[in-house]
């Protein structure tokens, strides 16, 4: 026996993974450019914080 299924659970079930209309026009950056700016970030702001800690190693 199938299960009943409405139009707009089909419709739903389509539209899951499309992109809004307002998004679509706009150029996404590919999400691995995004992770590598975000690691250099957190080692460019570490390196800042804990300055005093690597110039006391090296000197």
């Amino acid at each position: 026996m199938r299960p009943f299924l409405k139009m707009e659970d089909k419709d739903n079930q389509q539209n899951i993974n499309k992109t809004p209309s307002k998004m679509a026009r706009l150029a996404w950056p590919k999400a691995k450019y995004g992770a590598i700016i975000a690691i250099i970030i957190i080692i460019v702001g570490n390196l800042i914080y804990y300055k005093d800690f690597f110039l006391s190693i090296f000197s």
